[in-house]
């Protein structure tokens, strides 16, 4: 009876969002391009803000984290890129990123 009480417990806590705040160095992989875009988080909960800086310029990002999930999207002149993925720790995280359906690819991200 105790065991599955703890089993239970154990599956009906809720998904403690990973917290991604700080700067991050990005390694993108778009199929024949890459880059090392770098970005600064700070998350409030399961929303995120922060800033890109990289080959497209600068600008402000919007997303959130949910569990271990994380998604978030900035505006450039050739539209919106989004990056989708997993944070794999509390200094490395790994996707998938999209830009405005232009060019898809990976990437790896590690805490500086």
């Amino acid at each position: 009876m105790t065991r599955r009480f703890l089993i239970f417990a154990f599956l009906t806590l809720p998904l403690i969002a990973a917290d991604i705040t700080g700067k991050w160095t990005f390694q993108v992989d778009l199929g024949g391009a890459s880059g090392s875009p770098t970005f600064t988080f700070q998350q409030k909960g399961e929303e995120l803000t922060g800033t890109y800086a990289g080959q497209l310029g600068e600008a402000k990002l919007k997303g959130t984290v949910k569990g271990d999930k994380v998604e978030f999207q900035f505006e450039t002149s050739a539209g919106t890129v989004v990056y989708k993925g997993t944070v794999a720790s509390a200094s490395t995280m790994k996707g998938t990123a999209d830009y405005g359906g232009q060019a898809q690819g990976t990437w790896t991200a590690k805490k500086d």
